[in-house]
């Protein structure tokens, strides 16, 4: 392990000489990467630093508790090697988690797919408020939302909404909102006041790079068409929704949001690259999951995983027991205590299936 810290803190000097390289700076591409894989393991290194001064103080101080000290020496030597001794015990914790195996997707965008699915109109309405809940969370992480396709219902929730977040490790903390949302409240057109359970789905996808996912021309078929809906005039004259669709899956992806043919197939080019992306590896995750069970659950799409119940402003999920009496402030955008309780338990249960071997 310590071979491992030692490599990795080796590698973290040499970026830091890299970064510094004229030639390298004037490679934007390069650079980014190099600043990228600095940032990425800064706090392993940050970490492992700290561990050696610990072990070196815990060695210093056991070396004056041999000298002869006066008992006031001796008692405050016992108790710095005691505060010591219970740091290098947490640090130990924190090394095996940094350096469990990382996602590769970790630090990806995602594009994230929102549906009302059981309740007609309330479910719409659902999706609307997870769709507010999640934008409201990446401003407060400082990462950008934007939308790529929206289908409203006339009350003003949602059928489906598409949208894109970018900013630093966005997938990592995501990617454990895929699966079924169920909602227990009084919809507003209830009259008896009767509580209904509505559902929405809510998809994760990292974002895709065209380095990783090579998909050849001759496998789009792509149609061109009028779009549809609120647009005036224009709508009638501008043939530009876009249709592509994978030819060997089967994949196909509609846009119409913009006016612009070229933004439309861009927007959906970049939807579909996500989609492909997320069918190979979900393929590849369900080969795993029939030897090994995932640890979150994050594959199933069609896993129930939370439960926002209003009358008691009560949010459960299901998969790791947690139950917080926070509706209002979670709904706000405040998904913190539950996102890190859920990387904590993914960490926790990877630790254990390491030990266990």
């Amino acid at each position: 392990m310590y071979d491992q810290l030692q490599s990795i803190e080796d590698r973290y000097e040499e970026l830091g000489e890299l970064l510094s390289d004229p030639e390298v700076i004037s490679d934007t591409k390069r650079f980014m990467q190099l600043s990228k894989e600095e940032a990425n393991t800064r706090e392993t290194v940050d970490v492992y630093r700290r561990y050696k001064q610990v072990v070196e103080g815990i060695s210093d101080t056991e070396e004056l508790l041999g000298e002869s000290l006066d008992s006031d020496m001796a008692e405050m030597a016992k108790e710095e090697l005691s505060d010591l001794k219970k740091e290098k015990e947490v640090l130990e914790e924190r090394i095996k988690i940094l350096l469990l195996p990382k996602d590769p997707n970790d630090d990806k965008n995602i594009i994230m797919e929102i549906r009302g699915a059981a309740g007609g109109d309330e479910a719409a309405l659902f999706a609307g408020d997870l769709f507010n809940m999640y934008q409201k969370y990446a401003e407060a992480q400082g990462w950008k939302a934007e939308v790529l396709e929206a289908n409203v219902t006339g009350i003003g929730g949602y059928k489906e909404v598409i949208m894109m977040i970018s900013g630093d490790n966005v997938f990592s903390k995501l990617k454990y909102e895929n699966g079924a949302h169920r909602v227990q409240r009084v919809p507003s057109t209830e009259s008896q006041g009767r509580i209904h359970t509505s559902t929405a789905t809510v998809v994760v996808m990292p974002e895709a790079e065209e380095v990783e996912i090579d998909i050849a021309d001759k496998d789009i078929r792509t149609d061109i068409y009028h779009a549809s809906g609120a647009g005036g005039q224009h709508v009638n004259k501008t043939a530009s929704a876009v249709r592509l669709t994978h030819l060997p899956t089967g994949i196909a992806v509609a846009m119409q949001d913009e006016r612009s043919q070229i933004k439309n197939r861009e927007k959906a080019m970049k939807i579909l690259r996500a989609r492909v992306y997320d069918m190979i590896q979900q393929e590849a995750q369900s080969e795993y999951d029939a030897n090994r069970k995932s640890a979150v659950g994050t594959g199933d799409r069609s896993e129930r995983i939370r439960t926002y119940n209003f009358p008691q402003n009560r949010v459960t999920d299901h998969r790791i027991g947690l139950t917080i009496q926070k509706l209002d402030q979670i709904l706000a955008g405040k998904l913190d205590e539950i996102i890190d309780a859920l990387v904590l338990y993914d960490q926790t249960s990877k630790l254990e299936e390491l030990q266990n071997g």
